[in-house]
């Protein structure tokens, strides 16, 4: 015998509209790259087009679809001039990469060498692969099989090596070495000659373990050489620059480090005023040539002209989604910082760092009834101007942990009395986690070895023993 049941079953599904699909893509850009996807649609939808003035322009016009297909429901009708801005003067801001500013920097000192073409293409692979501290991190044996796959070149082992003592030889001294040893190594050598430089060149050439690891005693001990000795040509090391790609000269750094503004906080009057500064978001109209290409199309048959009113749409139903995506962007980034600004009142004031409070996304959620995951969008890669500097929005978040007093503090703070006491420990006797646990005790803040010891390395500062100096 058969036996029939009948089932139902209920199933929620989210599916993402087009536009929220486009505003979740914009929310997570900064200023400058929401600058450049905007330059891309209007390059990708030939629909849009700019007017940069008050006149309307020749080869625009205001229209609609049901101008030329009358009140079909089955297209629906939108006004194609839209204008999503006043018409301010449009500021452009100025956006620079340490990469780049690097790398250029590099490349120009090649028109100095006199050097074949065959060198010069070489030399200029090898710049480009450099990563952003200055060093190669591939070996010869791949860069001879990236030289020939790419660039048709089919180049030594030698070649490759004599190209790259040319970069080497490039300013700032120790681009282009493949360890800190070799970054090391040609910076000492480019100094002029004297006894506390030879001392640094004979511990980086021959005791560089020994240094790394601060057995002071054994290269003392090998070399034959004093303490005060030592201490001279551990000093001429500690001048270096391990990471001579991030600091070109002064002109470089300073626009490498330029970031582009997402939001700008002024004091008038004595109260904060934020703004979020303009880019060139153009006025959008539909291009001339497309109307007359409806206007064209009603005269042909039916088949044709639905073709043509389809292709349209799904251009202006894009245009639209767009605008639309590109406003509600606005307003989530200004009202999440707002929620960001009454939260941290008494820190906006002044820009004293002890005045910032534990908080995190959940807190902010909460204030704008957006969700955790878009205000997470909203604060990637995203910086505000303020009358005391400029700050990515990450550095306002932190978690909080009690003090003896009970009251909630944040753990940048801790973080930043733990590394106020290391650097005002006793070099040559370092603080261990132990003591430092015992120096935040000292001073109201309870904390475990294990969280000084996390903070310690969030700070990129080593354990006690690696502190140790002479």
């Amino acid at each position: 015998m058969l036996s029939q049941s009948l089932q139902q079953k209920l199933q929620l599904k989210q599916k993402l509209s087009p536009l929220q699909i486009q505003t979740i893509k914009l929310l997570e850009l900064p200023a400058l790259e929401l600058d450049q996807r905007v330059r891309k649609e209007l390059e990708e939808n030939p629909v849009l087009e700019t007017t940069e003035s008050d006149e309307e322009p020749e080869n625009s016009k205001e229209l609609s679809l049901s101008d030329y297909y009358g009140q079909d429901d089955s297209i629906p009708s939108y006004k194609l001039y839209v204008n999503n801005q006043s018409r301010d003067i449009k500021k452009e801001f100025p956006g620079f990469s340490v990469k780049e500013s690097f790398h250029q920097h590099l490349e120009s000192q090649l028109g100095f060498r006199s050097l074949s073409e065959r060198q010069r293409t070489i030399a200029l692979f090898i710049i480009g692969s450099l990563d952003d501290d200055g060093y190669l991190r591939r070996d010869i044996e791949t860069l001879s099989d990236d030289l020939a796959f790419r660039l048709g070149v089919e180049a030594t082992p030698e070649e490759i090596n004599e190209a790259l003592e040319v970069v080497q030889d490039f300013d700032p001294p120790g681009v282009g070495a493949r360890d800190l040893r070799e970054c090391l190594l040609i910076q000492i050598r480019s100094k002029d000659p004297k006894p506390s430089v030879e001392t640094a060149l004979t511990i980086l050439d021959k005791y560089f373990n020994e240094f790394t690891k601060k057995h002071y005693d054994k290269i003392m001990a090998r070399m034959g050489i004093s303490q005060e000795t030592l201490k001279e040509g551990i000093e001429e090391i500690l001048r270096l620059n391990p990471r001579p790609g991030g600091n070109v000269d002064d002109s470089y750094t300073d626009r490498a480090q330029q970031v582009v503004p997402d939001f700008i906080l002024e004091m008038k009057d004595g109260e904060p005023v934020l703004s979020l500064p303009r880019f060139s978001i153009p006025e959008l109209r539909i291009n001339k040539r497309y109307a007359d290409m409806l206007l064209k199309a009603a005269d042909k048959s039916v088949r044709e002209s639905k073709e043509a009113a389809t292709f349209v749409k799904q251009k202006l139903d894009s245009a639209k989604w767009f605008i639309e995506a590109l406003k509600q962007r606005q307003n989530t980034l200004r009202n999440t910082m707002k929620a960001i600004l009454e939260f941290q009142e008494e820190y906006f004031l002044e820009g004293e760092e002890t005045k910032l409070k534990p908080m995190v996304l959940k807190n902010i959620a909460e204030k704008t009834g957006l969700d955790i995951s878009t205000i997470s969008r909203v604060v990637n890669s995203k910086y505000i101007q303020t009358h005391f500097g400029i700050f990515s929005l990450k550095y306002f978040f932190s978690e909080g942990l009690m003090t003896e007093n009970g009251e909630e503090v944040s753990t940048r703070e801790i973080k930043n009395i733990l590394a106020e006491s290391i650097n005002n420990e006793d070099k040559k006797k370092p603080l261990t986690d132990e003591e430092l646990v015992t120096c935040l005790t000292e001073k109201g803040y309870k904390v475990a070895r294990r969280t000084v010891a996390k903070y310690r390395e969030q700070l990129g500062i080593p354990i006690a023993r690696l502190r140790k100096q002479i």
